[in-house]
């Protein structure tokens, strides 16, 4: 055992530990904390530790993990959802900062191979940092956190035609040469068939083989063996990248999409998690404490002045096309600056353009020097965004205080104690039931707790929070968020970590409604449908209608949609087929319902004479 490797992580985590509580306090954020140490830590200041590089290559599997679990949220619904975001906003950022860095690059006097290499490249941003500062401050929902991830799921994906692409812009065409792995020297052809190969091998294994390997270690019910064969996929993934001289995060991105259907990916998810966060904060330390600060002492005004270039052109790229895509001015001005720096990939794609000839060491070492920096600056670009252009136009509000879950066994839980949950949690408290309740927004929180509530905070669809909450012992999970993907997740996860728990989901119509069904929620309610429904009956009254036919007009519009609902929910996912079904289910509904109308007013002796039906207009 490497007891020297073992004391270097110590000693970071342990500058971690000292170094991220004060950040966070004074309100800059975990990720420049984690940088901070590094940097006090590492061979430039205090030289407690070795060279960063030892510890990097340990600490780089926490960006492996979080690239493994992005790739399990990447599913084919999701992409299909997002599609706008990903391959139009990604694309265009992508391509817009590029073209700006490289145009930048070349009027610094670089080749123009040169210029698009460092174009390209730089155009990376952190997923690690982003995403980390985005989930501290509450933006990953909303515009800011979508944008923000189909961006980086994009970038993420280009990387593998940047690998691709590189080569081509070598010196003369030279050869790319691999200096590690089993692939070192040999042709370009071979290495493009290997990649392609162990592409291939990733996404074949995984559909057929890696799932019934999981079903098989599932249906012995040890937990451990589980997560152990979990981080064993990941580490065989990362190694088959290595050898091909791929990215090791990348690869276990890929492993993460193959997964991403498959029926473990929330135990996956979970049981990685804990793992992600300890990583990723050992690699801000190394990417701090391997910031060359004799190259930035020896040239500071080159570094500074490249650093705040390029942040400023990757701001303003990322904004005008946001912008363009019709992202609400903030929003747009929020991610741009959350994507200003430089990001992990960059790392990686450095070393491989120095291999493949395009970019000489010198410019490489200083390129690295520049993305680190900025990794550096992004924490503080965000605070200072949030306390002068932000905090003018929405309120800073702090994390309400989480109260501990003191309910004994609760019968039900209610995710969501907003305008729809309340209605329904008021009903079961009314009734003697023992209810949890669980709310995401500050605000709500804010307002509820001023009027007595005892509401927990926290996002619902944490399964550590359900469990904490009670799931496993509740008779009901009542889900009444107005998120509609949220709420697909989180019926999805309920049900496949608590299979035995009845699920109640809110719905916001009816093609929702299915997809609810389809995820495994054992009743739905569409949220307007019963207040609209009691608000026709009023207006038929107002129009002259007698009280007790408006009443069983709506009982029976009630009966026949409930059947159309079960008779159209095959036909759900099938979007021609579906709209010629409602369309003709309808006109049958209306018939039948004037018929029903029509008897009713046989039996009470009246008349639907326009003249009789001119007299209600009038009263009216």
């Amino acid at each position: 055992m490497n007891h020297g490797l073992l004391i270097e992580a110590l000693v970071y985590l342990t500058a971690g530990v000292v170094s991220v509580p004060i950040a966070k306090r004074l309100g800059l954020g975990s990720v420049l904390g984690y940088l901070i140490a590094g940097v006090v830590v590492g061979p430039y200041v205090l030289n407690l530790t070795g060279a960063p590089e030892d510890v990097m290559r340990f600490a780089e599997f926490g960006v492996v993990i979080l690239l493994f679990l992005i790739g399990l949220e990447v599913r084919p619904a999701l992409l299909w959802r997002m599609r706008t975001t990903i391959f139009g906003l990604g694309a265009a950022q992508m391509l817009g900062t590029a073209a700006l860095l490289g145009a930048a690059a070349a009027a610094l006097g670089l080749d123009w191979r040169m210029a698009l290499a460092a174009g390209l490249i730089l155009a990376m941003s952190s997923t690690a940092i982003v995403l980390q500062s985005l989930d501290e401050k509450g933006l990953r929902q909303g515009p800011v956190g979508e944008a923000a991830f189909g961006v980086l799921l994009f970038q993420d994906l280009s990387v593998i035609l940047l690998f691709a692409l590189l080569p081509l812009l070598g010196q003369a065409g030279a050869a790319a040469p691999v200096d590690h792995g089993l692939l070192s020297g040999l042709a370009p052809w071979i290495r493009t068939l290997a990649v392609i190969g162990a592409v291939g091998l990733v996404v074949v294994g995984g559909r057929y083989l890696i799932q019934p390997l999981f079903r098989f270690i599932a249906a012995a019910r040890l937990r451990e063996i589980f997560t152990a064969s979990a981080l064993l996929l990941v580490v065989a993934v990362t190694a088959l990248m290595e050898i091909v001289g791929l990215s090791p995060a990348l690869g276990a991105f890929l492993a993460g999409v193959v997964l991403a259907e498959s029926e473990f990916r929330r135990e996956l998810e979970t049981d990685i998690e804990p793992f992600r966060g300890l990583l990723l904060g050992l690699f801000f330390i190394t990417v701090g404490a391997g910031l060359d600060l004799h190259l930035v002492a020896q040239r500071p005004l080159v570094v500074l002045g490249l650093v705040a270039g390029m942040i400023l052109l990757k701001m303003a790229a990322m904004y005008g096309v946001a912008r363009l895509f019709r992202t609400p001015n903030h929003a747009a001005a929020t991610v741009g600056v959350a994507l200003a720096q430089g990001g992990e990939f960059a790392f990686v794609l450095l070393g491989f353009a120095v291999g493949a000839r395009v970019l000489p060491p010198e410019l490489s070492q200083l390129f690295a020097a520049v993305i680190a920096v900025s990794m550096a600056a992004t924490p503080l670009l965000l605070a200072g965004f949030d306390r002068f252009i932000a905090s003018r136009s929405t309120p800073n509000r702090g994390e309400p205080e989480r109260l501990p879950f003191d309910e004994n066994r609760p019968d039900v839980i209610v995710a969501g104690f907003g305008r729809f949950g309340q209605i329904a949690g008021r009903l079961l408290m009314a009734n003697d039931f023992k209810v949890v309740t669980l709310e995401a927004s500050i605000e709500q929180i804010d307002l509820l707790r001023r009027f007595g509530w005892r509401v927990h905070y926290g996002d619902a669809s944490r399964l550590d929070l359900l469990r904490a909450a009670g799931a496993e012992n509740a008779k009901l999970l009542v889900i009444a968020i107005d998120d509609r993907d949220k709420a697909v997740e989180m019926v999805e996860a309920a049900r496949h970590a608590f299979p035995n728990l009845p699920i109640l989901a809110r719905a916001y119509d009816r093609r929702h409604a299915y997809e609810l069904l389809r995820e495994g929620a054992t009743a739905v309610e569409r949220e307007t449908f019963e207040g609209a429904l009691n608000f026709g009956r009023k207006a038929l009254v107002q129009l002259g209608v007698p009280e007790r036919r408006a009443l069983k007009a709506a009982i029976l519009f009630r009966e026949q949609d409930e059947k159309l609902f079960v008779k159209l929910a095959p036909l759900a996912g099938e979007e021609e087929r579906y709209i010629l079904a409602t369309r003709d289910s309808r006109q049958t509904m209306e018939r039948l319902l004037q018929a029903e109308m029509a008897r009713l007013a046989d039996e009470d002796g009246e008349e639907d004479e326009p003249a009789a039906v001119e007299a209600r207009r009038e009263q009216v």
